[in-house]
């Protein structure tokens, strides 16, 4: 395997994992495996922790680190401890960003909260692939049962849709998660599961995905990059980015999305009725 340059942020990092994922030896797959789904320890964890966590010897977990580019993981440490300083700050710092652009008068933050919600929504309807909102449409209008699954941030988008789908009589079914209930056995053969999931993303949520999809079952996937886990389980990826003010991200393209899914579906189904 070529020695390729160290990633220098963690789109580069995700792209790259995703390009020699699969040609990597078994253990150092399990890294991968592993840091696939957990990159938030990589800046708050030693070398150790990692590879008993992955199940592997830390010889194995150094080995991916030079593969991926770094020449070590105190290398890929401090990427990723750079990078994630910039891009999630807590809510406090976010806060403290906002006072000091001088946002943070209600009328200013309506303001750009309504900016970025302008921009966002032109984002989606430039950005969309027309080609996989029509398989999604099609798939979903035929289910017998639709799944909906998100949390955290994607919950009012997964509530949305369970509220737009009961309203217009189609059989779905909210997981929400409540009491620790997992429901997933309620998953039949034929049912579609909606994922909706961002980064950082609901490893819940790229549960049931995986889940749905080793039942053989189609998954449609709400998500922000093209490096989203949810692709990696092989669903159908129909892609929302969301223009944020002071690290505040908020949900109008995605909902205008959801919005569009559900009506076209709710048509879809009455036309295949009729």
């Amino acid at each position: 395997m070529t020695q390729q340059n160290a990633p220098v942020s963690l789109e580069e990092f995700n792209h790259r994992l995703a390009e020699v994922s699969d040609s990597m030896p078994k253990r150092v797959r399990q890294c991968a495996d592993y840091i696939a789904h957990n990159t938030d320890r990589i800046a708050v964890s030693t070398v150790a922790e990692l590879a008993t966590a992955a199940g592997v010897q830390p010889s194995a977990f150094m080995r991916f680190c030079q593969i991926l580019g770094f020449s070590g993981f105190s290398e890929m440490q401090k990427m990723f401890r750079e990078n994630y300083a910039q891009k999630w700050p807590d809510y406090a710092t976010r806060l403290d960003n906002l006072k000091a652009a001088g946002a943070d008068s209600p009328t200013a933050l309506l303001a750009e909260f309504v900016e970025a919600g302008r921009v966002s929504l032109e984002n989606l309807a430039t950005s969309i692939d027309p080609d996989l909102l029509e398989q999604a449409v099609d798939v979903l209008s035929h289910a017998p049962m639709i799944h909906i699954v998100g949390f955290r941030r994607a919950f009012p988008v997964a509530s949305y849709l369970g509220y737009a789908f009961e309203k217009m009589d189609i059989p779905a079914m909210l997981h929400d998660g409540i009491g620790k209930l997992n429901p997933r056995n309620a998953i039949r053969p034929g049912d579609v599961l909606i994922a909706i999931t961002f980064a950082p993303y609901s490893q819940e949520t790229v549960d049931l995905a995986s889940y749905a999809q080793g039942l053989g079952n189609t998954v449609v996937a709400i998500t922000d990059t093209p490096t989203s886990p949810l692709r990696r389980t092989g669903a159908l990826p129909l892609s929302v980015s969301e223009v944020d003010v002071g690290a505040f991200r908020a949900l109008s393209a995605t909902l205008s999305l959801a919005i569009a899914l559900a009506v076209a579906i709710g048509a879809r189904r009455e036309r295949n009725a009729k």
